[in-house]
């Protein structure tokens, strides 16, 4: 029977400081069966972003070693930075790669919320495919006020953690956990030191507020660089691609006379999300991706 393989992409409220950064890593990096394929900190979000494949069973194991050297290090009383955060593990989604359906990836978090509980004593929010409750589907609700909110309103019945007492862990606040479709974090970068226009531009363009399904977006100012960011998430590229989002941008960011700098995308990308854009930038007509070498050798390797 083959195994079954999951993607996870735990989110941590830490962005600037190398030495814990490169503990946090640790466990993703020594734990058989575990396999780090990407790991990226930023000083503006302050924000750590880990792209974990493997088994289930030690993707767990890595991310409870992990979450426990966080909770040492990360102080959210302290915590300041342009992402919204709830906790220093802020968030842990799970998505099915090989041998395993969304119910089945959903039963998993639901599972591990337990287990993270009982091992660090941080309480748990259930969200997309394994939320408990339907207004907390989507991560933005759960993490409505943020961590400073959150810390006033555990308290109310409406605010419970699904798992554990209704109180935030003194260091580490709450933990969001979930399984989800894959997530493309696409960053929109600008050429202006005007966050307003970066807040106006997130505000068109995702869902919540009228903008394109499937997208959720915040404007960020990145000081060190004189730019602003519209960070997004895709979360499904097959119904919003990439270069619908980039041309968006592109056309709300010309009314203040502002030009697009660059894009960015954060952390691990389906192969088909960066392929429908090059289709579409490079105009190739009757393109399959069965072209591409790679590709096929891997299809070919099973």
């Amino acid at each position: 029977m083959m195994k079954q393989l999951i993607e996870c992409v735990p989110n941590f409220s830490e962005g600037r400081r190398p030495e814990v950064i490169g503990a946090i890593a640790e466990p993703f990096k020594n734990t058989p069966g575990c396999y780090l394929f990407d790991c990226r900190a930023d000083e503006d979000h302050n924000r750590l972003v880990v792209s974990l494949v493997g088994s289930p069973e030690p993707v767990q194991t890595a991310l409870i070693a992990a979450a426990k050297i966080a909770v040492r290090h990360i102080d959210m009383e302290t915590h300041a930075g342009g992402h919204p955060r709830i906790g220093a593990v802020d968030v842990i989604p799970f998505t099915p790669l090989r041998n395993m359906t969304m119910p089945e990836c959903a039963d998993l978090a639901r599972s591990f919320g337990e287990r993270f509980y009982r091992e660090t004593e941080i309480p748990v929010y259930f969200y997309e495919e394994a939320a408990l409750r339907p207004d907390r589907r989507r991560l933005e609700v759960v993490r409505r006020g943020q961590y400073e909110a959150l810390k006033k309103e555990v308290a109310d019945p409406a605010r419970h953690p699904d798992v554990g007492e209704p109180r935030l862990h003194p260091r580490a606040g709450a933990t969001v956990i979930g399984a989800r479709k894959f997530l493309v974090a696409f960053n929109v970068n600008l050429g202006t030191t005007d966050v307003a226009v970066a807040k106006r531009i997130a505000e068109a363009i995702r869902a919540s507020s009228g903008g394109l399904c499937h997208v959720k977006g915040i404007g960020l100012a990145l000081k060190d660089r004189g730019l602003v960011q519209v960070s997004l998430n895709v979360t499904d590229h097959e119904k919003n691609p990439l270069y619908r989002v980039t041309e968006f941008v592109r056309t709300e960011a010309r009314r203040w006379g502002v030009e697009v700098v660059e894009t960015e995308v954060y952390g691990m990308v389906p192969a088909a999300a960066l392929m429908s854009s090059a289709e579409y930038y490079m105009r190739i007509a009757g393109f399959d991706p069965a072209q591409i070498i790679e590709l096929r050798l891997l299809e070919m390797m099973g």
